[in-house]
């Protein structure tokens, strides 16, 4: 990279940096995280830098905004007219809606603490929903002592989710307390509606949720699954239709050096994480996650978090000693 390139990235990051990025990348943090690097690697983390997708909390509201408008109220209202002869009265489509909204609960992915719950509260905010109509999952139904389980409240119709970005879509999987709450409600109610609404969603990570099922069935986990950004093959950073590279060789160079700091960085989290892991598993574990959880390989950061589907490199944080990050990411503690 020559001067005159170089002096262009400054310029653009620093321009991201006051218009978009909420002046989280000022230069002495900028130069901090450059020192990481070997001196010959720096040009290529600036190039990598310059092209990271960061959304702040009023970009975030905007896209809540259009997450409710666009993939919870269009799809109600579209269904009201159906049931009334394509109806364009407004009365009765305004009736029929709020019929429908008192009889939804909006539920967060993950548990109190987490980013799917934690961003219901400026969802709620910014689409003027009452607040009754949030809910944790264990408020949906009631354990009894004789071990059977019953829906606390019987109008409801229907179940969303909310959740911030759905990477590889391990999480739904494997999260247990969604899975439970699910399966609770498809065994309670015949016909209930249950969505998973997300403002990102990698195409991969959707599709895998959209054929999860049931434990023990065929039964698809949600009705429905939808994102309002869809990020499709190009947002992998390094895959074959990558939108950040024009060159192969450039590519491939940045990738490399990336994949080795992914692997040292991921490899200190697994062995603090896991000291007893086995050798084989370790190895694994750590080279599918060197480029971010899932090999999702995304350059994202978002107002409340760094998800760690992006690449270690940028959100590292978890050894101070070792890494500086540039978009930190605030890592469960389990």
């Amino acid at each position: 990279m020559d001067e005159k390139e170089k002096k262009y990235i400054y310029n653009k990051i620093d321009t991201l940096n006051s218009i978009l990025w909420e002046n989280r990348v000022l230069k002495p943090h900028l130069e901090g995280w450059l020192n990481n690097f070997k001196k010959e690697e720096k040009d290529d983390a600036l190039y990598l830098l310059s092209r990271c997708m960061y959304f702040g909390i009023v970009s975030i509201r905007a896209i809540l905004r259009a997450l409710y408008r666009d993939k919870y109220c269009s799809p109600v209202i579209q269904e009201i007219r159906r049931a009334n002869e394509e109806t364009l009265d407004d009365t009765v489509i305004e009736r029929g809606f709020q019929d429908h909204l008192m009889r939804t609960r909006f539920v967060g992915v993950g548990n109190p603490s987490e980013s799917g719950t934690h961003l219901l509260y400026y969802f709620r905010q910014e689409n003027r929903i009452p607040k009754k109509l949030f809910v944790n999952t264990d408020d949906l139904y009631v354990l009894k002592e004789n071990g059977t389980v019953e829906l606390r409240a019987r109008n409801i119709d229907h179940i969303v989710f909310i959740d911030d970005l759905c990477g590889s879509g391990s999480q739904i999987k494997r999260d247990s307390n969604v899975k439970r709450c699910v399966q609770n409600l498809r065994k309670l109610k015949k016909g209930l509606k249950i969505s998973y609404l997300m403002m990102f969603g990698t195409k991969e990570g959707i599709n895998v949720v959209k054929n999860t099922t049931l434990i023990g069935s065929e039964i698809k986990l949600f009705d429905e699954v939808e994102a309002v950004m869809e990020l499709n093959e190009s947002y992998k950073c390094f895959g074959e239709h990558s939108r950040y590279f024009s060159n192969k060789g450039c590519k491939e160079k940045i990738r490399t050096m990336s994949y080795k700091y992914g692997k040292f960085l991921i490899g200190r989290r697994v062995d603090r994480n896991h000291p007893r892991m086995d050798s084989d598993k370790r190895i694994q574990r750590i080279e599918a996650n060197a480029l971010g959880y899932g090999d999702c390989q995304l350059l994202l950061s978002l107002h409340h978090n760094t998800p760690n589907n992006t690449l270690p490199i940028i959100w590292f944080d978890e050894d101070n000693s070792v890494w500086t990050p540039i978009f930190k990411r605030y890592n469960k503690v389990y």
